[in-house]
């Protein structure tokens, strides 16, 4: 499949089209290619060569007619090869980054296009990768991916989580497979707290570290609290918020497994005297807690996404304006309100222009505190803004 680079067939972009790729951006949109009978016909991740229309070479790049992103360069030197190696390379130069920034091997260790690696992602738990590739040239490339990371990191396991709505639009089909290895009472470790992670059957690859800061932030507002902890997953703020000193924590969530995980964190954590969890539709409950006179000290909401697609921007910020005024309404005079959201559509100004208005339609005032985005183990492209798709709030409420 990988060939060599002399082989490899030649994309051209349409005139004028080139510069994005020469100033840096790592994405070529199918409107910006010559879609001759020839590239329409290439099958879907193979590796191409890119050049503009005057024959200067662009790099080397995976490369999808049937998708609005079409190609996603790989690197510069169209000469390249694209193996086990390369992506080796890639990972050992992630893998630097991470060992800088934390002690133990508990992070996003590959985050795409920011680490040189379009379509493809690499949680570690400990000594357990788990991967998503979510591309067509990431799923062709699936070989060299497994070799790279078992001599990289030498794990007792590698989980394929490749279940990603994006691979749909891809035109690859959903697929959980453990490769490599063994799994036994997998972990995550977070800011002096332990997670049970389920690598093989929860949300994304089992946990989600991007919120590791924000939690960390909010956690230290919450000493001796009543927290109200909103879609609260496997338990991350929560647990967090009472090894920080919270008196009583509330989590409430839809999902049964991901409250069974967060029951199984507070026990390991030793906190679940002060932790309860319980099923609940969040908007519902919002709104019979606004109804009681019932109050939090400290109100964290993290949604998953409400706008997956631009036609959903209008309704998803209607959402999180409704959200934002539910949740304000429950939060304790001088409390203090954690707002985010994961929905990449939403821009930052979209989002505190949104929670600007939900604040007015509950009648709050207060000030924002933070403004943050994702952990630094989920790095943003300098060319590609709109892979920094979180946004967090954290508001002191009069």
């Amino acid at each position: 499949m990988l060939g060599h680079p002399a082989d490899r067939p030649t994309v051209t972009l349409v005139p004028g089209r080139h510069k994005r790729a020469l100033a840096g951006h790592p994405w070529i949109y199918s409107n910006e290619v010559q879609m001759d009978p020839a590239a329409k016909a290439l099958p879907a991740g193979g590796l191409v060569t890119l050049q503009s229309v005057d024959r200067r070479a662009l790099g080397v790049a995976t490369f999808n007619p049937h998708t609005l992103v079409a190609a996603r360069l790989l690197d510069r030197d169209p000469s390249r090869r694209i193996d086990a190696d390369f992506i080796a390379s890639r990972l050992a130069r992630a893998l630097e980054i991470r060992n800088r920034l934390y002690r133990d091997p508990y992070y996003r260790l590959v985050h795409a296009e920011a680490d040189g690696l379009p379509g493809i992602v690499v949680d570690r738990y400990g000594t357990v990768a788990v991967a998503q590739l979510n591309t067509a040239g990431a799923d062709l490339l699936e070989t060299e991916i497994v070799r790279a990371i078992e001599g990289v990191l030498r794990p007792s396991a590698v989980v394929l989580r490749n279940d990603s709505a994006g691979r749909a639009l891809e035109g690859l089909t959903s697929d959980v497979r453990l490769v490599m290895g063994s799994l036994e009472n997998v972990e995550a470790h977070e800011n002096g707290a332990r997670f049970p992670v389920d690598p093989m059957g929860g949300q994304k690859t089992g946990w989600f570290y991007d919120q590791r800061e924000n939690r960390r932030f909010v956690a230290a507002l919450c000493r001796e609290a009543r927290v109200l902890d909103l879609y609260c997953f496997g338990g991350g703020f929560a647990i967090e918020a009472a090894l920080a000193g919270a008196s009583e924590i509330l989590g409430i969530d839809r999902s049964e497994t991901a409250l069974a995980l967060a029951e199984r964190a507070a026990q390991m954590n030793d906190v679940s005297a002060r932790c309860q969890f319980r099923r609940g539709e969040i908007f519902a409950e919002l709104q019979s807690m606004l109804d009681r006179g019932e109050r939090f000290d400290v109100v964290i909401s993290d949604p998953p996404a409400f706008v997956r697609s631009r036609k959903d921007l209008g309704p998803g910020l209607r959402g999180y304006r409704k959200l934002t005024r539910l949740a304000a309404g429950v939060t304790a005079a001088r409390g203090y309100l954690f707002l985010a959201s994961c929905s990449h559509n939403v821009t930052p100004e979209d989002f505190v222009e949104t929670v600007k208005q939900g604040l007015n339609d509950a009648d709050r005032q207060g000030r924002i505190l933070l403004s943050a985005g994702a952990a630094p183990d989920h790095p943003t492209h300098p060319n590609l803004p709109e892979s920094a798709y979180l946004k967090a709030l954290v508001l002191a409420l009069d």
